[in-house]
């Protein structure tokens, strides 16, 4: 036993606390938990290195799919002139719809995506000239 003097606040006790073994090994992690960790890490890995190719051929222009999901509607098309802020696609994902907008002024030059087609997170959907 280890006696201590603890001050909670501003109350002084005098406490003993008995020292046990520290014998204790960490649980096991299930082997599913590893195999769902890996795929989720390997999920995002691969968002990344679309969106990263998305932005290596068309630079900033690139709008991409910040998650994945259904195409519920294209606001755009080739050639429309748009503003920062504007919604140029509804994404549906988990029963919500996501707007994604213009990232910047321009003019459409690219549209990768059609109403109904499901994109993954990461994904170009349209550039932005």
């Amino acid at each position: 036993m280890k006696k201590f003097k603890v001050v909670v606040n501003g109350e002084t006790f005098d406490v003993e606390v008995e020292e046990l073994a520290t014998t204790t090994q960490a649980a096991p992690v299930p082997a599913r938990a590893k195999v769902d960790a890996t795929r989720e890490t390997t999920k995002a890995q691969a968002a990344v290195s679309k969106k990263i190719k998305a932005q290596a051929l068309y630079g900033n222009n690139a709008v991409t799919a910040p998650l994945p999901g259904n195409i519920n509607d294209v606001k755009v098309a080739v050639g429309d002139q748009v503003n920062a802020g504007d919604v140029v696609i509804i994404l549906e994902a988990m029963k919500m719809e996501n707007e994604v907008t213009a990232p910047m002024n321009g003019k459409i030059k690219e549209v990768h995506v059609q109403k109904g087609q499901i994109v993954q997170s990461g994904e170009l959907l349209l550039v932005i000239a």
